[in-house]
């Protein structure tokens, strides 16, 4: 740049981006270890306790306070979340990309209409969403739980993965489908053979991503989920409202630390494929 005050700007706005985006997750992680049973911003002594706690381990500090939850219920909101992440992960993938491959390869008229429809979901604001896949089930008798959870979320990771898996296709080689029919290969090989591979980092990027947003997804679940399907959002926005209590900021620690864990392993396998 001509101007050097114009470098520095540009310099200065790029570290306030970076301060308002990772500032307020730093702080969470900070006072996770923070001691004050009942002040989180006033630093009183690093500790571990508050982990433990979360884990129904019998600490000095969990002793002085009334904040701790019910570690069985704690367990039991985690435990249904890996079920419903995972098993809206599987159909949501499966779903997503069979229909990214139909949109690519057939024609029609109505076909930038039907993108629209796919999209649709995925701009929705999440209150309306939830208001309307809880009116469905009530209106059709569907009993909300686990498996109203599950539908729920299928609703709406069919089409982040399959914008994901499109943006792959998009980019792929149609020759070496081409020249592997020519050479006498079925569809069926030349899809595991040929378009597989070359679709396969957009088919598990997609996956980690649906798996992510369902595990961090809070108001669709809010409305559709039943008395005895509480999600882990759920039962953190549950102790929201009686108080940030010091166990939260462990909770969002470990949970950060999941999503970094995930991320990790989906760049791995971006670059072994």
């Amino acid at each position: 740049m001509r101007h050097p005050w114009l470098r520095r700007l540009l310099d200065f706005h790029g570290l306030l981006f970076l301060f308002f985006v990772y500032a307020p997750i730093i702080i969470v992680v900070v006072y996770s270890f923070n001691s004050h049973p009942v002040n989180m911003m006033v630093w009183k002594d690093f500790t571990f306790d508050w982990y433990l706690s979360i884990f129904g381990n019998p600490t000095k500090l969990n002793e002085q306070t009334l904040y701790v939850e019910s570690t069985d219920q704690l367990l039991a909101a985690v435990k249904n979340s890996l079920l419903v992440a995972s098993t809206t992960t599987a159909f949501s993938t499966i779903v997503g990309t069979a229909t990214a491959l139909a949109v690519y390869r057939h024609h029609f008229r109505l076909k930038p209409f039907y993108q629209g429809l796919l999209f649709m979901p995925m701009v929705m604001p999440d209150i309306v969403l939830g208001i309307a896949l809880l009116v469905f089930f009530v209106n059709f008798g569907i009993k909300l739980g686990l498996f109203s959870i599950i539908i729920g979320h299928c609703t709406f990771l069919i089409s982040y993965v399959f914008v994901v898996v499109s943006a792959r296709l998009a980019g792929m080689d149609d020759t070496l489908e081409q020249a592997s029919a020519d050479l006498g290969a079925n569809p069926w090989i030349t899809f595991r053979r040929v378009t597989l591979p070359q679709i396969l980092p957009g088919i598990v990027g997609g996956a980690l991503l649906a798996f992510i947003i369902s595990m961090d997804d809070l108001v669709i679940t809010y409305f559709i989920a039943g008395v005895d399907s509480t999600t882990l959002p759920v039962f953190i926005y549950g102790m929201l409202r009686r108080g940030v209590k010091p166990e939260i900021n462990a909770i969002a620690t470990l949970m950060l630390v999941f999503s970094f864990v995930i991320a990790s392993l989906g760049l791995y396998f971006r670059k072994r494929t």
